[in-house]
């Protein structure tokens, strides 16, 4: 089967071929086609009819910054639709420069642009014998307003701001020269007059921005080299942000672009979401407003010690867990542990281990007659038994004389709480 067509596009190949056939087959009926379509047909069909591939971003250098539809992209790989566009600029404004289109457009699997890539300035070369061989940096001051980065690289600067653009290029080498696109009025050039920064810092300044100074400043060097940065001045403002609410604190400059809101949670509290937030060149915080949760240590489980008593309990910041062990155990570790500001025990859980007595000593001339609340643990020893002892707290031993002999000391002893017997063994 041959259909003609103007133009033959690239098939999208992740079209599912029952969706191919689907569409191809509605084709075909339009054109009062009465056939069986095949799979090879349906795909000569679907290159009539448009089906087109999306295109892929991958292996970009970290340098570069990818936005699409107003989201800042951090992985390493994305597919774009069919149509659709990406903006690309270097990571940190006027340090590097970008060689390439800014903006991609996806057509049909490709790229409609050149592929960016970002080299570096004077600032990066550390102003070295090497800088002759780069282009100048420029990094922007604002004295007075307020100014963001958009997507595309531009400097989105509001109405009424004071602007200095710093081209860096060490005065040794020559001047520098700056030049614009904006025909609103001419710009003060010069070198700066600080001590520490005229010999390295050639200014342009723009006083009281206005919407007319918008365009493309450049600096070049005596060399020809040359870094340029885009102004737009815009006046753009986020919704205005309430007073946060106790026990959260904040700090908001105000709601135009450029303007910035700082949090903190008072001790006790730890905070959930960004500590500051920023109105971006789209009338859009850079993120919520972030809230103030109280700081709780993980909950005790004392399930597997059957002697580990919690007499005291709370897990917030700064309180505390106290134990103690039932009768006849005692307790190793810190008998109680408190809830530090980052949300840990200031120590493990401690444990209960049995309380016993050393084993008594038969008085010279005399015997154990009785022994009390004692385990014997038998272990067999070829034809032989040895016999263990364990005393435990309540333990009561007596002692006897062989006949001849008086007993000098107490009759009987107990297994205290501390580990010890009551009474010396008597010694005869």
């Amino acid at each position: 089967m041959s259909i003609e067509k103007k133009e033959r596009g690239k098939f999208c190949e992740s079209v599912p071929p029952n969706i191919m056939k689907l569409a191809a087959t509605f084709y075909a009926l339009l054109l009062g086609l009465s056939t069986i379509i095949t799979f090879s047909d349906a795909k000569e069909i679907g290159q009539a009819i448009g089906f087109q591939k999306g295109c892929e971003l991958a292996g970009l250098h970290p340098l570069l910054i990818v936005t699409y539809k107003n989201i800042t992209i951090s992985v390493n790989k994305i597919t774009v639709p069919h149509g659709e566009r990406v903006t690309i600029r270097c990571r940190e404004l006027g340090k590097y420069k970008l060689v390439g289109d800014s903006q991609l457009h996806c057509r049909n699997a490709s790229w409609n642009g050149k592929l960016p890539s970002c080299i570096p300035t004077t600032a990066i070369s550390n102003y070295t014998g090497e800088t002759e061989a780069v282009p100048p940096t420029i990094v922007f001051g604002l004295p007075a307003g307020s100014a963001a980065i958009e997507p595309s690289g531009a400097l989105a600067v509001f109405p009424g701001s004071i602007l200095h653009l710093e081209c860096l290029f060490a005065r040794k080498l020559g001047n520098p020269e700056w030049t614009w696109t904006s025909t609103f009025r001419q710009y003060l050039t010069g070198w700066a007059i600080a001590a520490r920064e005229r010999d390295w810092k050639y200014r342009l300044s723009i006083y009281y921005a206005k919407a007319q100074d918008s365009g493309v400043y450049t600096c070049s060097t005596p060399r020809g080299l040359s870094n340029s940065i885009r102004v737009h001045v815009v006046d753009v403002q986020c919704p205005i942000l309430k007073l946060p609410e106790p026990p959260l604190v904040g700090k908001i400059e105000g709601a135009r672009m450029g303007h910035n809101a700082v949090f903190e949670c008072p001790v006790g509290y730890k905070l959930e979401g960004a500590a500051g937030i920023t109105c971006q060149y789209n009338g859009k915080w850079s993120g919520d407003v972030p809230r103030c949760d109280t700081i709780q240590c993980p909950q005790m489980d004392t399930a597997d010690d059957a002697w580990l008593q919690l007499i005291e309990y709370n897990n917030t910041y700064g309180s505390k867990a106290v134990f103690a062990c039932m009768w006849g155990h005692k307790l190793v570790g810190s008998q109680s542990l408190e809830c530090q500001g980052d949300g840990s025990w200031s120590g493990g859980i401690p444990e209960c281990i049995e309380i016993t007595c050393p084993i008594p000593l038969a008085p010279k001339s005399g015997r154990i007659v009785e022994r009390s609340n004692r385990s014997n643990n038998n272990k067999s020893m070829g034809r032989k038994q040895s016999r263990v002892r364990v005393y435990k707290v309540g333990a009561l031993v007596r002692f006897a004389c062989l006949p001849g002999h008086q007993l000098l000391g107490e009759a009987s002893i107990i297994c205290t709480e501390n580990g010890t017997w009551s009474h010396p063994t008597p010694v005869k």
